[in-house]
């Protein structure tokens, strides 16, 4: 449809048109091309500039035939005049090529204030990632036995908050990854989900023990254990406890035959464990914040996290 509007243009409009186009697009790919190494952009600049330079040379030979002198004809006997025949005037070229100009500044403006002017749901920003879905996983016996377990995919949801990189002092950025699984321990007899999101800063991830061991349970094991600063309190009026410890680093290989290198100290990362109830009966959240830089947020950031996310994860019952 383009090229029919285009071919309806008188010719000192329509090349002088082409020129401008073909000339701005050429060197516009031909540079991002050579910025960016790809070699099928320059070629496809290189056909605009050739375009460009056909265009040039017809507009050209035009100019050339415009100013050559017209060939003598012999005279000829007088002829009269026809009423209904008009003396077809010569256009006049200054003007075609401001016409030309103008064409090219309306399109050019169009393209400028189009995406200003018409709505559009994708405005440049990074979008959200989602959980992905596991409606049709089968789940370990374990959360079949203990009838209160959230799943993966629950407590991604519950996670995988608009709000969270607020919550964690880095409103601007947006999560490059969330994942939420169904997990077990001691040979899938404990049920232990867990959800993740990552941002550029910070990763966060909380999981939930199903067991019976207890937040003042927890606390006397951490006296032998290498956790560091260690604090009691109390988060939704439950038994709660923050303290830091390293995370295990693993390297898996695929290939060669190798399993994977040793395992080695992680980075060091803050965690918040909260009670299932009150009562402190058994069973408990773990909220852990790290960074690969090693640093992590103010411990109020873990609370706002957990006052937040914790109510909103499900209860699921059999």
């Amino acid at each position: 449809m383009l090229g029919f509007l285009v071919r309806l243009l008188p010719f000192w409009v329509r090349e002088p048109l082409l020129i401008l186009v073909g000339s701005v697009f050429g060197v516009r790919i031909m540079y991002l091309a050579h910025r960016d190494g790809e070699w099928v952009a320059a070629a496809i600049g290189l056909v605009f500039l050739v375009f460009t330079a056909v265009r040039v040379q017809t507009v050209a030979r035009a100019l050339r035939a415009r100013r050559a002198p017209a060939p003598a004809v012999a005279p000829v006997a007088p002829v009269a005049p026809v009423a209904t025949a008009a003396a077809e005037k010569e256009p006049n070229a200054w003007g075609q090529a401001f016409a030309a100009v103008a064409v090219f500044a309306a399109i050019g403006a169009a393209l400028w204030l189009g995406p200003h002017l018409v709505p559009s749901d994708d405005d440049g920003a990074p979008q959200a990632v989602s959980c992905a879905g596991g409606e049709d996983e089968e789940l370990p016996g374990a959360y079949r036995k203990t009838p209160r377990a959230v799943t993966g995919e629950e407590l991604c949801d519950a996670l995988n908050r608009p709000d969270l990189a607020q919550l964690l002092g880095t409103p601007a950025e947006t999560a490059t990854a969330v994942s939420g699984t169904s997990n077990t321990l001691a040979d899938g007899k404990v049920a232990q989900p867990e959800a993740e999101v990552q941002f550029d800063t910070y990763t966060v991830n909380v999981s939930v023990m199903y067991n019976k061991l207890s937040i003042a349970q927890y606390v006397e094991l951490m006296e032998y254990g290498e956790e560091t600063d260690v604090k009691t309190l109390s988060v939704l009026g439950r038994p709660a406890v923050l303290a830091s410890d390293h995370l295990m680093k693993i390297e898996i290989n695929f290939g060669g035959g190798a399993s994977g290198g040793p395992v080695e100290q992680g980075p060091l990362a803050r965690t918040l464990s909260v009670a299932l109830d009150a009562k402190d009966r058994g069973g408990y959240y773990d909220i852990t914040v790290w960074s690969t830089s090693g640093a992590f947020p103010e411990d109020g950031a873990l609370l706002d996290i957990a006052e937040k996310v914790l109510p909103t994860i499900p209860d699921r019952t059999v």
